[in-house]
């Protein structure tokens, strides 16, 4: 028998920074994927803690990271750039099927009432 490999479970801020570097596919360093964040989640990070969390995520090998030159600055740092692996696309699509697992049959919360939600609770 085969050894199972390790499953990758996401935290949201994985999920997120995961899904920014997707959607921008070639184009994700630092200044776009805080742009892409903030657009899609109105939520900020810092650069410091941004590298952070990206060093994080190619240690667990769910993206790779690639120095390139600068387009901006003829002789400056080169920029880095970060791409998914193949695992983090996979721990992007087993978190996008546990979600959509999670909410299946879900009322819709625009219509739910917190009391009503709270008098249906089984008593203890």
């Amino acid at each position: 028998m085969a050894p199972r490999k390790k499953q990758i479970v996401l935290t949201r801020a994985d999920e997120m920074l995961l899904v920014c570097i997707l959607v921008l596919g070639n184009d994700a360093f630092s200044t776009t994927i805080t742009s892409e964040l903030h657009r899609r989640t109105r939520k900020r990070i810092t650069v410091g803690s941004l590298w952070v969390a990206l060093d994080q995520l190619a240690t667990k090998g769910l993206i790779e990271k690639q120095n390139r030159p600068n387009p901006d600055r003829k002789g400056g740092r080169p920029r880095v750039y970060y791409f998914l692996t193949k695992e983090g696309l996979t721990a992007l699509r087993k978190t996008r099927d546990v979600q959509t697992k999670l909410w299946k049959g879900v009322p819709d919360l625009d219509t739910v009432d917190v009391l009503e939600a709270a008098d249906s609770a089984p008593v203890s």
